[in-house]
C-alpha cells in the first residue's frame, strides 16, 4: 500500500505544476512532509483526501472497466486520424462501420492496418451518412474547437455552420444513434471564455440529445504512460435515460516511460528500432548537458540565456524547453513534432527525440500498427491520436451503457 506521494506524482494526479504545489505548501493549502526514508519532501496519502478527484486512491477494490457486449454494437468514427480511438473501441468490442478522414496518409494508415474497415477519405462536408440511420449505436469523433458565430442566446445547429463540430452534429442528426461521443483537448473548456463548449451542448440538445457534464479524463489513470488529458462530451438520445452512462473508473496504477519502452506489463518486448528525427548539432550539444527529468533551468546560466533568447526574460515556467524525459515518470504529452523548441521530448539517456515506434508506444499503439507517409507525417498522426488504452476504456463505458438498454 502506497503511503507517500512525491511532488511529481501529486502534480500528475491533480494536473497542476510543481510550482503550484510549492505555492500551496507555502500558503498551507497542502503542506509537504519529510519522507523518513529518503528525506525528500513528500505528501502523505491521507492529505490527498481533500481532493474529490482523487477518491479512487482510497477505494480498496482493484476494479476493471472490462465488459462484454451483449450483442454487436456499431460505430461511425469521424476525424479518425491514425485510428487510436477506433482501434481502442475495437479492442473494447465495438465495430466501426465507417471511418472518415481527410488526411491522405492517415487514411492510408487506416487502410494498411484494417483492410476490412470502410475508410472514407474525403472532406466530411461532402459525405452523407443517412444510409446508416438505425444501423449505428454510436458516433464518435475528435473535432477541432472552432468558435461559433453567435446569433441569439440559444445556439442551434445553423449557428455552428462552417465549423467541424457542425459536421459532427449533422452526422449525429442524420443517424440518430443511442449515444454520441466527442473528444477534444482540455482547452475546449475555456475556449472563447467557455462559450464554444456551451454552444456545442446547446446544438446537441436541439437535435435531440441530453449532454452530460463534460468530463476531463487523464490518460495516466487509464494505463497510458503519458500525461495527456482529453475532454469527453457525451450526448444521450433524449428517449433514453442519461443516468445509465458512467465514465470509466480510473485505475490506481500509473505507468512510466520505462513501462512504455521496455519489456514489462504493458509490452512483452523492448521497443523495436525505427526511424526518427535527429537534433541539429547545436541543439544536441545543449541537450547533452540536461539531466534525466531536467529542462532548461538545469543548464549553466550563460547557456540558458543563449539557448532561450528572448524567452529567458519572459514569465512562466516554459518547462517544455530543453526538456529531457525521465524513465521513472510518465512522458509529457506528445506533440506532432518531437523536436520543436517549445515542446522538446528528449530521450532519457540518448540525446535525441523519441523515434516513431517509441512515440507509438507512449500512445499505447501495438507494435504491429503501421504508420504510412514520411517520418514527419507519422509523428503527426501519432501525436494527434487518442491513446489506444484510453480509447478502450471509453469503449467499455459505451458498451456498458448500451448493454443496459437491452436494445
Amino acid at each position: 500500500m502506497k503511503e507517500f506521494y512525491t511532488l511529481a506524482e501529486v502534480a500528475d494526479l491533480l494536473s497542476v505544476s510543481k510550482e503550484t504545489l510549492r505555492r500551496w505548501d507555502k500558503n498551507g493549502k497542502l503542506t509537504a512532509v519529510r519522507d523518513p526514508r529518503s528525506n525528500y519532501r513528500v505528501y502523505k496519502k491521507d492529505q490527498l483526501k481533500i481532493f474529490d478527484d482523487l477518491d479512487f486512491l482510497f477505494n480498496a477494490d482493484n476494479h476493471s472497466n472490462f465488459v462484454k457486449p451483449n450483442k454487436e454494437y456499431n460505430a461511425i468514427e469521424l476525424f479518425a486520424g491514425a485510428g487510436g480511438l477506433a482501434l481502442g473501441m475495437e479492442k473494447a468490442g465495438i465495430k466501426c462501420l465507417a471511418l472518415n478522414e481527410i488526411d491522405h496518409w492517415a487514411a492510408e494508415t487506416l487502410r494498411q492496418n484494417r483492410p476490412d474497415w470502410n475508410v472514407i477519405e474525403d472532406d466530411v462536408k461532402n459525405i452523407s451518412f443517412k444510409e446508416y440511420k438505425k444501423r449505428v449505436n454510436v458516433v464518435t469523433g475528435g473535432f477541432p474547437c472552432q468558435a461559433f458565430s453567435y446569433a441569439g442566446k440559444k445556439l442551434g445547429l445553423e449557428d455552428a455552420r462552417g465549423t467541424l463540430f457542425y459536421e459532427f452534429a449533422r452526422v449525429v442528426k442524420e443517424t440518430m444513434p443511442e449515444i454520441c461521443v466527442g473528444e477534444n483537448v482540455r482547452g475546449l473548456l475555456t475556449h472563447d471564455n467557455g462559450r464554444t463548449i456551451k454552444g456545442m451542448v446547446s446544438v446537441l440538445n436541439e437535435i435531440g440529445y441530453n449532454v452530460l457534464p463534460p468530463k476531463l479524463l487523464k490518460a495516466i489513470f487509464y494505463k497510458v504512460p503519458q500525461k495527456r488529458e482529453r475532454i469527453l462530451i457525451v450526448g444521450i438520445r433524449k428517449d433514453l435515460n442519461p443516468n445509465l452512462f458512467e465514465f470509466p473508473k480510473p485505475y490506481k496504477k500509473i505507468y512510466n516511460l520505462k513501462d512504455a519502452l521496455r519489456k514489462g506489463e504493458l509490452y512483452d518486448t523492448d521497443v523495436p528500432e525505427s526511424d526518427g528525427q535527429q537534433y541539429p548539432k547545436t541543439k544536441k550539444e545543449v541537450l547533452k548537458l540536461v539531466p534525466a527529468g531536467g529542462y532548461w533551468r538545469d543548464l549553466p546560466i550563460d547557456i540558458q540565456k543563449s539557448y532561450m533568447g528572448k524567452s529567458f526574460f519572459l514569465g512562466g515556467g516554459k518547462t517544455g524547453m530543453a526538456r529531457r524525459m525521465s524513465w521513472d515518470e510518465p512522458s509529457l504529452t506528445l506533440t506532432c513534432s518531437p523536436a520543436q523548441k517549445q515542446t522538446e521530448r528528449c530521450h532519457p539517456e540518448e540525446t535525441r527525440p523519441f523515434t516513431v515506434r517509441e512515440y507509438a508506444r507512449i500512445q499505447t499503439f501495438p507494435d504491429n500498427w503501421i504508420f504510412t507517409g514520411s517520418v514527419s507525417q507519422q509523428y503527426k498522426q501519432i501525436g494527434n491520436a487518442v491513446p489506444v488504452n484510453l480509447a478502450k476504456e471509453i469503449g467499455y463505458s459505451i458498451i456498458k451503457f448500451l448493454n443496459k438498454l437491452n436494445i
